[in-house]
């Protein structure tokens, strides 16, 4: 999230959240990426907030829905509240149930990759329309063409993405075989192993509930 709208967007997570009822004065960031995914206080909710001009929010909620339908093992929306998206000052908000953490220690190897193989197992069924991953692809790589939206990337970080990202395309598209929904797309939250209630994120980079080392916090004045 750019930080010219960091509190806008914070201010618009707390703005719906309270005004379904829910008790927020504190926001701890968990993740900032293209959307802002943060822990409100003390209601002990999720939400990720991306922009309404480019956010795949709908989706997500759909998604999730007919995945926990399936037994598979992901994160709730936060049954509080209607499950839907909300909008506020030009953002869009979804509202999820919050896990804590949970350590190596409590979540074992095979526990992981059991939940990864059955969050597949109900990918695979999934009847849902989707957009293809050379679409995110392509997204990624106007970003990094972009020196107006990109200003912070040096020279050399914009040169290795931009041929990573063309050889990736180039590769997996040269492999054929069967599609499915990659978790890459379902961003809605952490998988939960069969073994324990707590989060095992089994999605690339941090999640709405496993990453809180550095995050930051801001409070309602």
């Amino acid at each position: 999230m750019q930080a010219s709208e960091f509190q806008r967007t914070v201010a618009a997570a707390m703005s719906i959240a309270a005004s379904v009822d829910l008790t927020v004065d504190d926001a701890v960031v968990l993740q900032d990426s293209n959307k802002l995914t943060l822990r409100l206080l003390p209601c002990d909710v999720v939400a990720r907030v991306a922009p309404a001009a480019d956010q795949v929010a709908h989706t997500e909620i759909e998604l999730a829905q007919r995945l926990a339908e399936s037994g598979s093992p992901v994160a709730a929306l936060e049954p509080r509240v209607e499950p839907r998206v909300y909008e506020r000052a030009g953002f869009v908000v979804t509202l999820w149930t919050y896990y804590k953490p949970a350590t190596s220690r409590e979540v074992s190897p095979a526990d992981y990759a059991d939940a990864l193989g059955r969050l597949h197992a109900g990918m695979r069924n999934l009847d849902v329309p989707m957009p293809h991953f050379t679409d995110r692809v392509e997204q990624a790589q106007q970003l990094v063409a972009s020196r107006d939206r990109t200003p912070a990337l040096a020279d050399a970080d914009r040169e290795l993405l931009g041929n990573t990202l063309r050889s990736l395309r180039r590769v997996i598209g040269r492999r054929g075989g069967a599609e499915q929904c990659s978790y890459t797309w379902f961003c809605a939250g952490p998988t939960l192993p069969r073994s324990s209630r707590r989060s095992a994120d089994l999605r690339p980079g941090p999640s709405p509930a496993t990453s809180t080392a550095g995050s930051a916090r801001t409070r309602r004045s």
